[in-house]
């Protein structure tokens, strides 16, 4: 049985919807915090239980008689992130799963100023460490924190950021089904190469790509870090938060997320979704 962690959420709904494309419902099972939410799975046919990365227990039941466990990455930073992916790969170690599958990112760097890329590189280790068969999704930059990226700036027409890189942004819809592939045709092994989309664009690209779209002037303002910052805390964001942030466009510029490689529309078959495609789904 095929057990996808995180069915309630974006990427990992796209995932099972995939997956179910590829194999019949009773060999796929989900791992959901609230099973409630999955009630649409479960009458299709897929098993649907109860797990939590903070319950070990849980897990030991979602995981049984596991084949093969996608363990999607947790929206937490440092320490527990680390301590709830390790408790995911331990428990789909216990249940016998032949390999384990995990959503990393292509900035995977234990040095990177944003803090989710030493996650997902210390992450890694565990897997290496863990003993069984594994294979880590190098993801590329979800497409859809552009459009969250580019905010207000669709009303006001000026996109004020700090200073940028190019990132290679990929759609969640193409991740998924190069995570379904994965799962099923056992064609990656280890560390995957960077999965990304075929250009990589900064922000005055993406201001350019929505000024095209919406027929309105978006223009690219750089402000300094510490401004970036103070301004976001102003508007009541978590220091943490804010942190975070300042963090992902300090990468960015540092080149962290620009790699393009053809690794993505290899498995796919197919070119994958561009950011003007993703962008004019989302904006009109």
């Amino acid at each position: 049985m095929i057990i996808v962690s995180g069915a309630n959420g974006t990427l990992g709904g796209l995932v099972v919807q995939r997956l179910l494309d590829r194999v019949a419902p009773e060999r796929v099972g989900v791992c959901v915090r609230d099973p409630e939410r999955a009630r649409g799975l479960a009458e299709r046919g897929v098993r649907v239980r109860r797990g939590d990365f903070a319950d070990a227990a849980s897990l030991d039941h979602a995981f049984e008689g596991a084949s093969r466990v996608l363990v999607v990455s947790v929206d937490s930073a440092g320490e527990e992130a680390l301590r709830l992916h390790g408790t995911a790969i331990d428990a789909a170690a216990r249940s016998g799963a032949r390999r384990v599958v995990y959503t990393s990112h292509t900035g995977s760097n234990p040095d990177s100023p944003f803090p989710p890329m030493p996650d997902h590189a210390a992450t890694e280790v565990l897997l290496r460490d863990s003993g069984v068969d594994f294979t880590v999704l190098r993801n590329g930059f979800y497409a859809s924190s552009a459009l969250v990226l580019l905010g207000a700036a669709l009303e006001t027409g000026e996109l004020a950021l700090p200073e940028d890189g190019p990132v290679s942004w990929t759609a969640h819809a193409d991740l998924a089904e190069a995570a379904v592939v994965a799962l099923v045709d056992d064609v990656l092994d280890g560390v995957s190469p960077d999965l990304t989309g075929a250009e990589a664009v900064d922000m005055a690209g993406v201001a350019a790509i929505a000024s095209e779209l919406t027929g309105r002037p978006v223009r690219r303002v750089v402000v300094p870090d510490e401004d970036y910052r103070a301004g976001l805390l102003a508007r009541g964001v978590p220091g943490r938060a804010a942190d975070l942030l300042v963090g992902l466009f300090e990468a960015s510029r540092k080149g962290e997320f620009a790699r393009v490689d053809p690794a993505l529309p290899r498995l796919l078959g197919r070119p994958p979704a561009p950011l003007r495609d993703v962008l004019r789904a989302a904006i009109g």
